[in-house]
């Protein structure tokens, strides 16, 4: 859910920023806002780090959108695809805001239900102000800070510095005080890994990234978030989602809680899924340290059916990586062979099933 890189000179500032400054983070524009690429190791350090043992991340560019009162739910439920009457309070969930007109993904969001009739939704940050034009609300991004602590070690690191954030459950919600402050704390995150964040008022957020720190949890930027939730096969709004990309073409069917009733999009993606899609999302892999990049052509007997997404080296696997959207007539099951066609030359690529990686498996020992 990480927005895309913004260039223009008007940005916005996480209170997050000095204790980056002073770490020497490589500082550029996502969002709007100026953010850690990444500090001094390097994004496949960090990258590393989080498959192994735990990092933190600032990702105070999200949005938050306060939904409260008694009929909160009832908006949100006709508002957002999936279900919330699947879960309650002090749980979270993912879900996405479509179009009303073709389904395409508005935004994807995840929904801590904070209490009875108090939700904070998540959105990506350039889609706040759309997302709480559908839904209502109270934008309350610039109030707080929002530190993801993630890795197979991200529990075991912070339980002493951060005891109710590192053991709420996953996709659970909890809300808790540390040092006076009042906290929410979620089990979620965006790197495939465990883990949890935590929104903290401003005030306090450098010292509860300090007490992070320093626990040996090692701070990482933005480019490792985006090959982190590329080898779990996460989708980025913009690339996964967006104009013209549906749940339904995306994998992402189990979003749309069908059985509910009424929901903004509803129709239009009861259409597609009747008719069946025209494209679906693929993992690929191909040799060598050369990344596949977005836009490049997938072809299949020299014939164009599809584009990538999204792709990369991946610091684990040690070679390249991509999601694609490919037409639906193409054989595309796990060992199939399409080509990429990047810079005006091709090369193969193998159909492989994804995450590319999983929760956990490249953890050092305790």
């Amino acid at each position: 859910m990480t927005d895309a890189q913004d260039t223009t000179d008007t940005l916005k500032h996480t209170a997050l920023l000095g204790v980056h400054r002073a770490l020497g983070a490589k500082l550029v524009g996502f969002g709007g806002w100026e953010m850690p690429l990444a500090y001094g190791d390097g994004t496949i350090a960090e990258h590393r780090a989080c498959r192994q043992d735990a990092v933190a991340f600032d990702v105070s560019h999200l949005g938050t959108v306060r939904v409260e009162g008694s009929d909160a739910l009832d908006r949100l439920q006709s508002a957002l695809t999936n279900d919330l009457a699947k879960i309650a309070p002090g749980r979270a969930q993912y879900t996405h805001l479509l179009d009303e007109a073709d389904a395409s993904v508005v935004d994807d969001i995840i929904v801590w239900w904070v209490d009875e009739d108090v939700f904070d939704v998540m959105p990506n940050a350039s889609n706040t102000d759309r997302v709480v034009a559908a839904i209502g609300g109270v934008d309350t991004t610039v109030e707080r800070s929002i530190i993801a602590v993630q890795g197979p070690r991200a529990r075991a690191r912070t339980t002493a510095a951060i005891p109710d954030a590192a053991d709420v459950p996953r996709f659970g919600v909890r809300r808790f005080t540390w040092q006076g402050t009042d906290c929410v704390a979620a089990g979620t995150g965006y790197t495939g890994e465990d883990g949890f964040e935590v929104a903290v008022p401003n005030d306090a957020a450098p010292a509860m990234w300090e007490a992070i720190v320093a626990t040996g949890v090692v701070p990482a930027g933005l480019g490792a978030r985006d090959t982190l939730r590329l080898e779990a096969a996460l989708p980025l709004h913009g690339h996964e989602l967006g104009a013209g990309i549906t749940p339904l073409q995306a994998g992402l069917g189990w979003v749309v809680g069908w059985d509910k009733g009424d929901f903004r999009g509803r129709a239009a993606l009861a259409a597609e899924r009747d008719r069946g899609v025209a494209r679906r999302l693929v993992g690929l892999a191909t040799e060598g340290r050369q990344p596949p990049r977005e836009g490049s052509t997938v072809l299949d007997g020299g014939t164009a059916v599809g584009s990538v997404t999204s792709g990369n080296f991946s610091p684990m696997l040690e070679h390249g990586i991509a999601l694609a959207l490919v037409d639906s007539t193409v054989r595309a099951e796990p060992g199939s062979s399409l080509e990429l066609e990047q810079r005006g030359k091709v090369r193969q690529a193998t159909v492989v099933a994804t995450p590319f990686v999983r929760a956990g498996q490249f953890a050092l020992p305790s």
